[in-house]
């Protein structure tokens, strides 16, 4: 059983007992729940913003603790302040140290919210939009294209964007109505190695009208000038930011360097 089995067969586990604490009806009374989302999709191109979808990410499977010292609240409000597009917050516990309350945090921003997370259940999208998250994550790898269709219908009824996640080519056939976005991993989540490269060749074979984002893998400046060139909308970032000492203050020079070499070109 690889990584991504075992984070899948634990999160099926998670979501049952979670269904015994806490019912939908309880989480369609939350304040969240009743809120406008924010479309990140139109954030990704809005003036004055990066297209980064900046990340907080306290461990992870392949590199164990990366930051946790760093609190949800002040990075996610330096990434708002600086330009992100969007923010994407880890709710999954035993592999990533996230929580629901994650969310709530860093929904104090004007930023929309990505729920990043392993989804395999309707209530998980209900819980998502109830905890003030904008935007679910659909990734392929782990879902039938039946169960995209299904949880993205479940997504758009109660006013969530979609992003889905994909790394293969066969994985193109998970495209379906319901998606906003489609984000290419450059890192093979059953073995954890990055090939930017690959999201180029990916990219050429989705719909025109779709927005693309490169997820993972990504820590220096010219590498989204390249990604932009290819018709790279978006740039999930991560690890670069969180492995360091003061997550705020890195990604405000690495916007600074971005805008800089931008206005050099």
């Amino acid at each position: 059983m690889n990584i991504l089995d075992q984070i899948i067969a634990r999160k099926r586990e998670e979501v049952a007992d979670q269904k015994l604490l806490v019912s939908e009806s309880v989480l369609q009374q939350m304040p969240f729940f009743k809120a406008p989302v924010l479309s990140m999709s139109s954030y990704l191109t809005m003036p004055g913003k990066t297209g980064i979808i900046a990340e907080f990410k306290r461990k992870s499977p392949s590199k164990g603790i990366i930051n946790n010292t760093a609190t949800v609240k002040d990075v996610t409000a330096a990434y708002s302040a600086h330009g992100a597009s969007g923010l994407s917050v880890l709710t999954d516990t035993d592999f990533f140290g996230g929580t629901l309350q994650d969310l709530t945090t860093a929904r104090l921003h004007e930023t929309p919210i990505l729920r990043k997370d392993f989804m395999v259940d309707p209530y998980q999208i209900i819980e998502a939009k109830a905890y003030g998250a904008d935007v679910i994550l659909l990734i392929a790898a782990c879902l039938t294209p039946l169960a995209v269709k299904e949880l993205a219908t479940v997504a758009k009824d109660i006013g969530l964007e979609v992003l889905l996640e994909i790394h293969t080519s066969d994985e193109l056939e998970h495209v379906c109505d319901g998606i906003d976005m489609v984000g290419i991993n450059n890192r093979n989540l059953k073995t954890f190695e990055v090939d930017l490269a690959h999201s180029i060749a990916l990219a050429k074979m989705l719909p025109a009208h779709l927005p693309k984002i490169a997820e993972s893998g990504i820590s220096n400046v010219s590498t989204i000038l390249e990604l932009k060139k290819e018709g790279f909308d978006g740039f999930l970032i991560g690890e670069n930011f969180m492995k360091t000492v003061d997550p705020a203050a890195a990604f405000e020079a690495f916007v600074a360097d971005l805008k800089k070499q931008e206005n050099e070109n």
